[in-house]
């Protein structure tokens, strides 16, 4: 379990790419810096319910991201207005926006409930 707590707080990493956003003029890499949250991960508890949230968190950013990969890159291409290569590029950019979001969002809301349900615990 320790192992896993500790590739979880190992994707707060990836907010160090938000630096070439702030020393280029390549803003979009500012985004990035949504990923330092997952340092929190180092210092959490790591239980069974952690484990059940991250993994259910991780199935429907799969799936959502998958699913938007297909429907961008297929509206892009049947459009017309884009070729081939562009309809996939920008169905894989769109897919692991929405990939990071509903990840986001889903291990938000999972800790948000289990915090809430710990401080009401009526023991």
């Amino acid at each position: 379990m320790k192992t896993k707590r500790c590739l979880y707080g190992l994707m707060g990493l990836l907010s160090l790419l938000g630096f070439i956003g702030v020393c280029t003029e390549e803003r979009a890499f500012l985004a990035f810096f949504a990923f330092a949250v997952d340092f929190e991960y180092f210092f959490l508890k790591s239980d069974e319910m952690l484990e059940e949230y991250m993994n259910r968190s991780a199935a429907r950013a799969f799936c959502g991201g998958m699913t938007t990969v297909a429907l961008v890159t297929a509206g892009g291409f049947l459009a017309g207005s884009l070729s081939g290569k562009e309809a996939l590029a920008t169905g894989f950019a769109a897919g692991w926006a929405v990939s990071v979001a509903i990840y986001a969002l889903s291990t938000a809301y999972y800790g948000f409930k289990e915090r809430w349900g710990l401080e009401n615990d009526p023991q």
